[in-house]
């Protein structure tokens, strides 16, 4: 039987491989604007913003990890609206095609720390694949692979009189995009610390370096704690209906990011139709067989 990570983009995904389009900017646009798209669309099927150049070409990505990257060399106010993005996009724009098995695009994710490629569509433009969409995958397969048998990583913290810089120095420092609030199921990422960044932009102007502000001004969310060993079916299921997927499970965090790990692994071979998603009538949006 073949293994789901030998498989190719078309034979996971079908006709939704391309049922989303990419998000754009043009490269001579200021920073401020991508960090108010990257508010959003960060942790949705989007996951970044793809840039383009004068003539419509895709020539790089902007997303949490290139802005807050940014903001950690220059917080301050006047950089948001000066700046362009051309000057801080990751310019190694990774373009897949049908025929990319998914361990060939997971092994590139991971070098590159960016989970996020673009794929022609027929509509002459590009569609997204993130650790978003990869949920999907993993409500499609069946395996025995539970929460508990995921690779665990170590849990980092952060402390709630902690300044923002620090935080966002630690995400850097521990390679993740999420900080838990210590003794809590609380959690702060880079889609948070950007919104709070976006409303000071619009609504303090008082405040000209960005990592003044008080930590304790950032809404916090709250990661889904679960008392059951999920299989990883189940677990993508909840994950995908989330608005910032995260989930603990006793000293275990699952983020999309770790699904996608999971997706390669040795055991992931048979699909469940049981847990095949369904598609939306496009008219009245109910479930159609």
């Amino acid at each position: 039987m073949t293994k789901l990570s030998d498989l190719t983009l078309e034979q996971i995904f079908a006709e939704r491989l391309t049922d989303t389009p990419c998000v754009y900017l043009n490269k001579k646009r200021e920073v401020w604007v991508a960090t108010e798209m990257c508010v959003q669309y960060l942790e949705s099927t989007i996951d970044s913003i793809v840039v383009r150049d004068d003539n419509l070409k895709p020539i790089g990505i902007v997303g949490g990890y290139d802005l807050l990257d940014s903001i950690r060399k220059d917080p301050t106010r006047d950089f948001q609206y000066k700046t362009n993005i051309e000057q801080i996009m990751f310019k190694d724009l990774l373009i897949v095609d049908k025929d990319t098995k998914l361990k060939d695009l997971v092994e590139r994710w991971k070098v590159s720390r960016r989970a996020f490629a673009i794929i022609p569509n027929k509509f002459r433009g590009y569609s997204p694949i993130s650790a978003r969409k990869m949920l999907e995958v993993g409500i499609r397969y069946k395996t025995n692979m539970t929460v508990s048998s995921m690779p665990k990583k170590k849990i980092i913290t952060f402390h709630p009189d902690d300044s923002l810089g620090k935080i966002v120095n630690s995400m850097f420092e521990n390679k993740t995009r999420k900080l838990l609030l210590e003794y809590s199921n609380q959690f702060i990422s880079d889609r948070l610390i950007l919104e709070t960044i976006s409303n000071a932009l619009k609504f303090q102007p008082n405040i000209e370096n960005l990592f003044d502000i008080p930590v304790n001004q950032i809404r916090l969310k709250k990661a889904m704690v679960i008392k059951e060993d999920l299989t990883l079916d189940k677990l993508c299921s909840l994950m995908y209906e989330m608005d910032h997927p995260y989930v603990y499970y006793k000293d275990i965090v699952v983020s999309p990011w770790d699904v996608c790990l999971s997706l390669i692994n040795e055991n992931m071979t048979e699909i469940s139709e049981k847990y095949q998603m369904k598609q939306k009538c496009p008219h009245c949006g109910k479930d159609v067989d």
